[in-house]
Order: C-alpha cells, then structure tokens, then sequence
C-alpha cells in the first residue's frame, strides 16, 4: 500500500455517526468491487453524498487501487470537483467525476452513483440490444435500465446534460460501447444494483456463447419480476427492514479485508 493511504487511518475531521457511517459504507463497496472482480486498475469510481450536504461527496483518492481505501482516506469535493478534504493528497479524477457530478447535481435521491468497466459490461454495452430480459437477475432490470451514447472518455462537461437526460429517474443506466452505471438511495442498494446488473451481463453473454435455443419469457412477467425486487429494495430503503445482504457481506470483508474501516 502506498505511504500516503497508509498513515491516513483515523485522519478524518470529527464526525457524526451518520457520517462515520457512510464512509465504512463507501470503503465496503470500493473493497467488494475489487473482491468480485469488477474494477479496472485505478480507473471507475463510485461516490456518496456526505449526510446533510447536497455539495459534499466522498470518492476514492486517485492512484489508489480499490484494495487500498479505506473509510479514512477518502477524499472529500464539492458539485464541481474542487477537492475540499484530502488527507492522501492525491486528488481526485476529473473525468470520473464528470459522470457523477451530473447525477448527483439532478438527482437528489442518487445517494451514492457507481461506475464499472467489466468485461462483460463492457460487452454487453457493445451489443445494439444492450440488456436482454433473459433471466431473473436480468428482469430485474425491466423497464428501468436507460442507455447513453458514447461521446468519448468523459472530459467535456456539455455532456452532463445529455447523460441526465438520458437516465432520467432510472437507477440504472448502460453507457454505450463504455460500460456500466448504478445509484441508489444507499451505497447498499448502488451495490447490490451493481452486482446483479454484472451477474446479469456474464449471463447473457453465457447464454449466447452456448448456441442453445433461449427460452423466451413474456413481457407479463418481465413487469412481474421486476416490481418484486422493487418492492424488496423500498422495503429496505423507505420501511426500515433490516439489510441482511449488504450485513453479510460487509461481515465477509471484516474476514478478508479487516482494514476497510480504519
């Protein structure tokens, strides 16, 4: 681990609980990310809204690979990428911020926005079909996965608009011929979105590699599957039932990655 994420641990401002929180939270993701396998070196990122602040967010330092943050070295910027905390002195990637800046300034409930660049993502996104309604992890996503033009890497800020345009009040979108895009009312759910929209993609590509006969399943309950897991997600988000995966997973990086928290 690089000097500058190693002495870090504990540096952050004093802070409330909530806030506390959603920094373990955010080193959590960033670690599971890298423990499935779906980050791309030091590039992706994934943010959070600071509780309270809508012009304060949390992102990963940039140079530190995913296996490297910790809740204590995040760094803290403002709706237009000025860094306003940074105990690594890293910085952040303008670009990356690009794509999330957007979102968050639109979408008030986008929590936490979670990028990808995956193999199969990647592949998928180059498919003119994109996302196809092929399985449960897949129908999930009915109705509610937009899509966004490649403009190139995400430098030029007129394009903010056209990718909020484009997602509009979806918590998904598939960037084109780039990769993949999640947010959520929690990092929890920007996550666990994440996770079933790649799962959804090698599955696809699975079932196409295979040559075999695809069984088709009807719109009717295309519309059926993906309202149960909606129901699932606001159960958790808006009602208060306890999070069980997101519990047991963040119990498997207090086996593997103990650090995460520091």
């Amino acid at each position: 681990m690089t000097s500058a994420a190693h002495n870090t641990a504990n540096a952050w401002p004093a802070a409330n609980d909530q806030t506390l929180q959603i920094r373990i939270d955010l080193a959590a993701a960033y670690r599971l990310i890298h423990r499935l396998g779906l980050d791309d070196s030091i590039y992706t990122h994934i943010s959070v809204r600071l509780p309270g602040r809508q012009d304060r967010f949390l992102i990963n330092p940039y140079g530190l690979r995913f296996e490297e943050v910790t809740a204590s070295n995040l760094v803290t910027v403002d709706l237009d990428g000025n860094v306003v905390d940074d105990p690594t002195g890293l910085g952040i990637n303008p670009a990356g911020f690009t794509i999330h800046s957007a979102i968050h300034a639109a979408r008030h409930d986008a929590i936490c926005v979670l990028h990808t660049h995956t193999v199969a993502g990647i592949a998928v996104a180059c498919q003119k079909r994109g996302l196809l309604p092929l399985n449960q992890w897949s129908l999930q996503f009915t109705d509610c996965l937009a899509y966004h033009d490649y403009e190139g890497i995400a430098l030029d800020l007129d394009e903010r608009s056209r990718l909020v345009a484009d997602l509009g009040d979806k918590f998904a979108m598939v960037l084109r011929n780039h990769g993949m895009l999640t947010c959520g009312r929690s990092v929890a759910e920007a996550f666990k979105l994440m996770h079933n929209l790649e799962r959804s993609c090698r599955a696809q590509l699975a079932i196409q590699s295979s040559g075999a006969e695809v069984i088709e399943l009807s719109a009717a309950v295309a519309c059926k599957t993906a309202g149960q897991y909606a129901s699932f997600y606001d159960a958790i988000e808006t009602n208060g039932v306890p999070d069980s995966e997101w519990a047991a997973f963040k119990r498997m990086l207090e086996r593997t990655d103990p650090d995460f928290a520091n």
